[in-house]
């Protein structure tokens, strides 16, 4: 099987096993699959009218929409966003100046203010792909079903990516932004000073990202968004990710920072603030930078919060940390409405409150966009404890901080405004499998899921975080 394919490729080559006719339509009958025509004729072909022209012969209607259904049914913090379709936009604009002296008091014959226009920044956003694929050999598939074998291999292995999927789908909305490297070379940046710790730290990126480095001694950026650095692999047992030539060597106690992602944006991303500080070391996280340039003093800062980081110190979660968000959101024009954190600030959280009686009620998340919200009855799938009356939804994928001495922290802490938050989709979650022998040269079966969506975040500076906690 070859190591590397386009999705373009793949789909022709399920064109081409299908024994379709043209745009998918199935003409004869399905020759090019181990399980023959009715195991896997399960709804309406692409082709005969359903909602992905773009796949030709992916025949979804069982597959895919189970691995959707299991994405909006899991308690994470995927299925709290609302999901939108993408709509004829690839973008939109934020208001960042309303222009300076045009309301003020006049006299009865004094001068009207001066005019000026307020200043508005274009936001682009476009799709990403999510792809899942697996496979099994020919014969494996044989004899997997004789006595003493596992079944159906490739049902087996079909079950497994699709979980795959959707843990990926929502570990990459919950990825982390920003780290300190403890060393690495001019190909590479280690994050954490072991693998131990950097298995759970380089997953939030992910090939094809895009990163930049900053120094510690001149707190400079290098390979900002002239020269990205682009992620070509991902190492978890030893906590490296390497990437393209720097022409320098990544030294410990530097950062690497997201400036694009290759999959779905992040909350973090959103997050990110002017002066942002890791472990002491500035990030420049370029994701929802609307100024064109580094983050700089007095430029507009994307994330609500100031300080969302403690330099890479240790602390616990505390109710003044957890107001001062409240308080933030609501000066920015917003209003907090769903808390989200880990399995760890979850039951700190818990534990704090019920010291002080305070954790005292459970309510449904409803599903809101601007004044209009989901029917106060309707369940929204899930009770969640709350605290000032905002939900906190526990989510096991949320990212961790890194401390100065390379030690895992906790899991960040974000209070979010859902309101100006969506999960724009291009295409729900598909099914695509073929057998084409010839182009694989091997003889195997291969499935794929894929799904196109991005997070948008509508109003950067209603979205707030707290990392660089305890766990």
């Amino acid at each position: 099987m070859a190591n590397e394919m386009s999705l373009g490729e793949y789909l022709a080559q399920a064109q081409r096993s299908m024994g379709g006719g043209q745009f998918g339509r199935v003409s004869g009958p399905m020759t090019g699959y181990m399980f023959g025509s009715d195991a896997l004729r399960k709804g309406t072909p692409v082709g005969g009218g359903t909602y992905l022209d773009l796949a030709q012969n992916t025949f979804t209607a069982t597959y895919g929409k189970k691995v959707w259904d299991a994405l909006n049914n899991k308690t994470v913090t995927f299925n709290a966003i609302k999901k939108v379709d993408w709509g004829p936009t690839v973008g939109w604009r934020l208001r960042t100046d309303r222009g300076v002296g045009r309301s003020s008091p006049v006299t009865e014959t004094g001068n009207l203010p001066v005019i000026d226009v307020s200043n508005y920044i274009g936001v682009y956003s476009y799709p990403k792909q999510m792809v899942t694929t697996f496979g099994v050999s020919l014969k494996a598939q044989a004899v997997s079903a004789l006595e003493g074998g596992i079944g159906n291999q490739f049902s087996v292995e079909q079950e497994a990516s699709s979980r795959d999927h959707v843990k990926e789908i929502n570990g990459e909305i919950m990825s982390g932004s920003a780290y300190l490297c403890s060393g690495g070379s001019s190909t590479t940046a280690v994050i954490g000073g072991s693998a131990t710790t950097g298995w759970s730290l380089v997953n939030n990126f992910h090939i094809g990202d895009t990163i930049g480095v900053c120094r510690t001694d001149t707190r400079t950026i290098v390979a900002n968004d002239g020269s990205p650095i682009t992620i070509s692999a991902i190492t978890p047992s030893t906590g490296t990710i390497t990437f393209n030539t720097l022409g320098a060597v990544v030294a410990d106690g530097e950062t690497i920072f997201i400036i694009s992602r290759n999959g779905v944006t992040a909350l973090e991303d959103s997050c990110a603030t002017t002066g942002m500080s890791v472990g002491g070391v500035h990030a420049d996280v370029q994701i929802y930078n609307l100024t064109g340039t580094a983050r700089t003093a007095g430029t507009y800062s994307a994330g609500a919060n100031t300080a969302p980081y403690n330099n890479g110190v240790g602390r616990d979660i505390t109710l003044p940390l957890v107001d001062s968000g409240f308080q933030t959101i609501r000066q920015n024009g917003g209003e907090p409405k769903l808390i989200v954190t880990g399995l760890d600030q979850y039951d700190n959280f818990n534990q704090l409150l019920q010291a002080q009686q305070r954790f005292v009620d459970v309510t449904d998340f409803i599903v809101g966009v601007g004044d209009d919200r989901t029917y106060p009855g309707t369940r929204a799938g899930f009770q969640l404890a709350t605290y000032r009356g905002v939900p906190i939804l526990p989510d096991p994928d949320t990212a961790k901080s890194l401390s100065t001495g390379d030690i895992v922290l906790g899991s960040n802490f974000y209070m979010l405004d859902t309101d100006y938050l969506e999960l724009a989709v291009m295409y729900p979650t598909q099914y695509v499998e073929n057998r084409d022998y010839f182009a694989a040269n091997a003889l195997v079966i291969r499935g794929m899921f894929i799904t196109m969506m991005e997070l948008r975040v509508l109003r950067p500076d209603l979205m707030y975080s707290i990392c660089d906690l305890n766990t």
